[in-house]
């Protein structure tokens, strides 16, 4: 993994493409338009997404677009939300406080759980990054991370060196366009919903961590078999996590669950 920090000047070219990014922040068709602007400046990318990791919760995907191939940006969350994102080291070479552009090849993942589900699976090669992370409050360690992800699909070649300098020039203003899109397009009064884990949590604190782990996967449909698997458990061991959970929070059946969540006021898949 390359990492670079946001220095290095635009081409005047990238600028004047750009101009169709700045010219689109607040409308719904921002994502598509800002990667239409990335071809246009000679980064040509199949598909990009925008997502935020959190500290104490699960990622949240704000935009993601495909251009010249089937979409499944979605699906590639989809499946880092479900739990890859817990594993995932790659975005940790960029200190608190800071923005960097970070280039990775998928066969620099280690996770190979990481690389199949979404490298592997949808054809996914190379990822060019502009990530800022933040800080926490009182300017500690541990705030979140907006990450900005441009993909080269196994129809493209490589990022060459001079597209790596293009985009580390264009960064900082394509880091500002997201943001300020962002901004514009988040009402200000809506308070992001907990998600089931978090609010499982905050109704018994003392579930362990594998325990959540499973009583999340239940609500979002998985099976036993599907859980064990993706947790790297046998059957029986997932069972046994379900059952402290439901003791721990006064439940005997699945549907309890569900119910649960509902009735402490958010949907029961986050």
């Amino acid at each position: 993994m390359t990492v670079w920090p946001l220095s290095t000047p635009a081409p005047t070219s990238g600028l004047q493409a750009m101009a169709a990014l700045v010219a689109g922040i607040g409308s719904p068709g921002f994502a598509g338009a800002a990667l239409q602007a990335l071809h246009g400046a000679q980064l040509a990318a199949a598909s990009w997404s925008v997502y935020q990791l959190h500290p104490a919760q699960a990622p949240c995907m704000h935009l993601s677009a495909s251009l010249g191939v089937v979409d499944t940006t979605q699906d590639c969350f989809d499946a880092y939300r479900r739990g890859l994102y817990r594993a995932d080291r790659s975005f940790d070479a960029v200190p608190p406080g800071s923005a960097a552009v970070l280039r990775l090849h998928a066969d620099e993942l280690p996770s190979r759980r990481h690389r199949e589900a979404i490298y592997q699976r949808h054809r996914l090669v190379e990822r060019l990054s502009v990530v800022q992370r933040g800080l926490a409050e009182g300017g500690a360690q541990g705030g979140g991370l907006l990450a900005i992800n441009l993909y080269r699909h196994d129809h493209q070649p490589r990022w060459s060196d001079g597209e790596l300098a293009g985009f580390a020039g264009l960064a900082p203003l394509l880091l500002a366009a997201v943001q300020r899109h962002l901004a514009l397009a988040t009402p200000v009064a809506a308070a992001p919903p907990a998600t089931p884990r978090a609010r499982l949590q905050q109704r018994c604190p003392a579930l362990s961590p594998r325990e959540l782990d499973v009583c999340e996967r239940l609500l979002l449909g998985w099976t036993y078999d599907g859980i064990a698997a993706d947790l790297g458990l046998s059957l029986p061991t997932v069972k046994t996590y379900r059952a402290r959970a439901f003791a721990r929070l006064g439940l005997h059946f699945k549907s309890q669950l569900f119910g649960l969540c509902l009735a402490d006021g958010g949907r029961p898949l986050g």
